[in-house]
């Protein structure tokens, strides 16, 4: 990763640019690699559409967001083998009631 970061300067400095102002550095790392691995996929004048896709994946993985099933497997495939550190489980209303049912 350092010789990537040496010979790559201005790209880590344009991408560390795009990290929000409330992001904590366990949310910014995946988010981040989420750029980093699909950045050539979506060059000026679309990397708005790749920054609007990383924070899909984002607050699906770390806030329980929920999307359409085709968005979803979209972004899922982008981070294909991304590694989350203590990522949240999330329940939906449903399995929440059936487990109250059961019960």
């Amino acid at each position: 990763m350092e010789q990537f970061v040496e010979m790559n300067r201005h790209l880590v400095d344009q991408v560390e640019s795009y990290r929000t102002v409330s992001e904590s550095e366990k949310h910014w790392r995946p988010r981040r690699d989420f750029i980093f691995r699909n950045i050539n996929d979506y060059e000026d004048p679309h990397l708005d559409h790749l920054l609007a896709l990383s924070m899909v994946w984002a607050n699906h993985v770390f806030l329980g967001c929920r999307y359409s099933e085709e968005l979803l497997n979209k972004v899922k495939e982008m981070a294909e083998g991304i590694v989350v550190e203590d990522a949240p489980v999330f329940k939906t209303r449903d399995e929440i009631v059936k487990n109250q049912q059961k019960r």
